[in-house]
């Protein structure tokens, strides 16, 4: 299934998503496959797998990739950064998706590791990523990833959206976003976007906080603004884990009805390889929008 079909054929209702990073080791493997499992009840349309920078988890999100297609029987989607590969490199990896019968490439630039010069002929950009899959023709069906907040490296919203602009230009079919707390933030890019004449669709990216301590990490590391009246409950909940998870698990949850009551084409959720929080988020939201094949629970008898 190319993922874009998903997105454009409303009448199937929103897709959900779910992303996982590769563990580094087999413990990890069998917790990540564990939480695949359960997140699976809620019938997923696809999911996907990071990549580490420069290749960091290669083999290991190549691996997971081809496994998960081959044991779940849910579409999938591979991420790709190019940073820190040349393109020989990168063609190489493209043969192996396409061996494994991977249809869904998520084309990024990635963050270069410290002290890590670019190779010679390599890509730098995700731009020039998404023209080498699509110089070998239309054969994958390639998303990318939008800011809503703006890139943290850009401080210029106008120029950040430049680049992405040229980035859906080179080929690109969806974009998924960077995660946010605050919708007005998605619905204020959607709007500039189609302003700039992007026209794909765009999936908004959520992550339920399950710890206070992630507010730093989050703000520090993609920039992601967060909300005073949620960070002054998560300060109160701090010494409650339950009641931590509590209030992420609500937040979300009325994030992705806004969301979707407003029109967008589905949601896609940071999972951090667990799937509590979000296996409530989704069980609850399958009342309303059920998986294809499926009947609301609201829905009269046909």
């Amino acid at each position: 299934m190319r993922i874009v079909d998903r997105l454009v054929h409303v009448e199937g209702g929103p897709s959900f998503s779910f992303e996982f990073f590769p563990p580094k080791s087999d413990e990890g493997e069998r917790e990540l496959f564990r939480a695949v499992e359960e997140l699976a009840q809620v019938g997923p349309d696809f999911l996907s797998v990071t990549y580490g920078a420069g290749g960091g988890t290669r083999d290991r999100t190549l691996g997971v990739v081809a496994r998960l297609r081959r044991e779940t029987g849910i579409e999938v989607m591979a991420h790709l950064a190019c940073i820190g590969h040349t393109e020989a490199e990168l063609s190489a990896i493209l043969d192996r998706l396409e061996g494994d019968g991977v249809e869904n490439l998520l084309a990024l630039r990635g963050d270069r590791p410290k002290g890590q010069a670019a190779p010679e002929g390599g890509c730098r950009y995700a731009s020039e990523l998404v023209r080498l899959a699509r110089r070998r023709g239309p054969g994958f069906c390639i998303g990318a990833a939008a800011y809503p907040e703006g890139h943290i490296e850009c401080h210029d919203r106008n120029v950040d959206l430049a680049h992405l602009r040229a980035k859906v230009e080179q080929g690109v079919d969806f974009l998924v976003t960077q995660l946010f707390f605050d919708n007005a933030f998605y619905f204020d890019f959607v709007r500039r976007a189609r302003q700039a004449r992007i026209r794909v669709p765009i999936v908004p990216g959520l992550m339920p906080i399950t710890n206070a301590a992630q507010i730093d990490r989050f703000t520090r590391l993609c920039g992601a603004t967060v909300p005073m009246r949620l960070v002054l409950e998560l300060e109160r909940r701090r010494d409650d884990p339950e009641a931590v998870i509590e209030l992420g698990v609500s937040h979300a949850l009325e994030q992705a009805k806004d969301l979707l009551e407003r029109g967008a084409p589905g949601l896609h959720f940071y999972t951090l390889n667990r799937s509590r929080a979000v296996l409530e988020i989704a069980r609850e939201l399958r009342r309303s929008y059920p998986a294809r094949g499926e009947k609301s629970a609201s829905a009269p008898p046909a």
